[in-house]
């Protein structure tokens, strides 16, 4: 069984084992779930690829144009000056 130490700031240096079964890398979050079956805490990957994104935005149902956008672009400017 692969270990670490809790430093007394609270920080845990994963051990590389660890991070090569997760694809972590230097940047990368991580997220703590707690397992409520097993009341033991996962330690999963917050990485998420683009692809995972798509279909959170929905399309409008009427798309505005190029010179619908430039004229909202240009009140707007108008409204701050």
């Amino acid at each position: 069984m692969t270990s670490a130490t809790v430093t007394s700031k609270g920080q845990v240096t994963i051990p590389v084992e660890v991070r090569t079964a997760l694809g972590l890398s230097a940047g990368d979050r991580i997220e703590f779930i707690l397992n409520a079956a097993s009341g033991r805490y996962e330690v999963v990957p917050a990485t998420q690829s683009v692809t995972a994104l798509r279909g959170i935005i929905r399309k409008p149902a009427h798309p505005g144009s190029i010179e619908d956008m430039n004229t909202a672009i240009a009140e707007q400017g108008a409204s701050v000056r």
